[in-house]
């Protein structure tokens, strides 16, 4: 079982910027960012192969967000600019050692470890 614990949530103004980070304790193949906001379902946002570095984005994150883990394997991050008030809600961090394609990279049961998880807020 692989242990993940995440950081770097909080308040930010819309078009601000913040970094979330997800450390990794165990062996995994690809590192999922997933959010929820309030009454909506799981969304995959945005993973990572930590071998290959191999990255996928959901649509309305291309171009803001950006995945990377650090040279160890054992923290992958989520950089976060011009957020908006839509990307508000709980960002977890997940944990797979499937393979996948990149249509299955952003789908949350394809992952079998979770982070507690950690809030941002977009608002002004």
């Amino acid at each position: 079982q692989v242990q993940l614990v995440e950081s770097g949530g909080g308040s930010v103004e819309p078009g601000g910027s913040l970094t979330l980070s997800c450390i990794i304790s165990g062996v995994t193949s690809v590192i999922g960012w997933f959010r929820q906001a309030p009454g909506k379902a799981r969304e995959g946002v945005a993973t990572i192969h930590l071998s290959s570095m191999t990255t996928w984005y959901a649509d309305p994150v291309k171009g803001r967000f950006t995945i990377s883990r650090n040279n160890a394997g054992s923290t992958v991050f989520l950089r976060m600019n011009s957020l908006k008030p839509e990307d508000t809600g709980m960002y977890y961090c997940a944990a797979s050692r499937r393979t996948m394609t990149a249509s299955q990279a952003l789908g949350p049961d394809r992952y079998d470890d979770w982070g507690q998880g950690t809030q941002v807020t977009v608002s002004s």
